[in-house]
């Protein structure tokens, strides 16, 4: 795979995630995938904890479907974000947290 695919498919779900982890351990390494890689995951391990987090305010109250809500279409557009700066082979952080998530998860990907 080329290395522009392997970053764009580490933002679609999970699984693209983990075919794209799996790629770039198999092949000769870039640093576009590897940025790419754990902005995604950082991404992915956010809105995981919001959504939990959301999702057990809403069995309370259900005022927090908003909340839930917003937090998944923050997602999706975050998501489109770094696949637009993925298919330019750009290294831009993705808006909100990408400058947080830069460097955090250098043992996963040696």
């Amino acid at each position: 795979m080329k290395k522009r695919t392997i970053a764009i498919i580490s933002y679609i779900t999970l699984v693209g995630w983990l075919i794209a982890y799996f790629n770039y351990n198999k092949g000769k390494k870039h640093s576009l995938e590897k940025y790419h890689l754990e902005q995604s995951l950082g991404l992915g391990i956010t809105v995981s904890i919001l959504n939990i987090i959301l999702g057990f305010a809403y069995t309370i109250d259900s005022f927090f479907f908003i909340p839930l809500a917003i937090n998944n279409f923050l997602f999706l557009i975050i998501s489109i974000a770094g696949i637009i700066s993925s298919y330019y082979s750009v290294r831009l952080p993705l808006p909100l947290i990408g400058s947080y998530f830069e460097n955090k998860f250098k043992f996963l990907m040696n």
